[in-house]
């Protein structure tokens, strides 16, 4: 792949993402029914392969950090393939 097409595929997954979050939040706002329920979240932050895990409640934060080390493992194997294929 040339870096042409790199920056390319990356600049249409960026623009993906930021359809996909106005969907999600339009969808939201569509299907808000007056009555107040239970918000649950979390997320992650991984700087190098440190992830950085917070949430709401002690489910989301089982399945952030699951994700997160799914991730990281991933990122990790990637990077071993990439440094053995370039040689």
């Amino acid at each position: 792949m040339d870096m042409q097409t790199l920056y390319s595929l990356g600049t249409a997954l960026a623009f993906a993402g930021i359809l996909i979050m106005i969907i999600a939040t339009v969808l939201l706002l569509l299907t808000k029914s007056g009555k107040a329920g239970k918000i649950r979240g979390g997320g992650v932050i991984i700087i190098g392969p440190i992830p950085i895990v917070f949430g709401t409640d002690k489910q989301s934060l089982k399945t952030t950090l699951l994700l997160s080390i799914v991730l990281t493992a991933l990122l990790i194997a990637l990077v071993i393939l990439l440094y053995f294929f370039s040689k």
